[in-house]
């Protein structure tokens, strides 16, 4: 019974650090484009304000998915290892996107959020779950 405890607290801990990686991207993609990312999904049903969330969101939990199988059971360094890779794939895919809005003519985050559906949305989405990839191919 102290082990099923323990993993449950485990799990929680894991769970607690993707929930707050997640969130911070979901912040960093609300700031990356203008408007409510909040209004602009659920009230005006944006599908490409939700490629980009929806991507952003997959990728941290690739990153963490990742983090915690290379945990190898160590909890103190599982927990560490998942926040230090997954503020370094934030940061990563933030830089990402600034690079690509200087290469896109206009501003990127306008582009992102269009009503009618955009190719940019699709390249930045590929950007981010490539980001993803990459920092989960490093932990390993």
């Amino acid at each position: 019974m102290i082990e099923l405890v323990t993993d449950l607290g485990v799990t929680l801990g894991y769970a607690g650090i993707g929930l707050v990686l997640m969130g911070i991207g979901a912040v960093l993609v609300d700031v990356a484009t203008p408007g409510s990312l909040r209004h602009l999904i659920w009230a005006e049903r944006n599908a490409n304000a939700a490629v980009l969330l929806v991507s952003n969101l997959v990728a941290v939990g690739v990153i963490v998915v990742t983090a915690i199988s290379a945990s190898d059971g160590h909890f103190a360094q599982g927990i560490a290892s998942t926040t230090g890779y997954g503020v370094i794939g934030l940061l990563a895919m933030t830089v990402a996107f600034v690079v690509v809005d200087m290469m896109t003519p206009g501003k990127l985050g306008e582009l992102l959020v269009h009503p009618e559906p955009h190719p940019a949305v699709w390249v930045s989405a590929a950007v981010h779950l490539a980001i993803g990839a990459i920092v989960s191919a490093a932990i390993l």
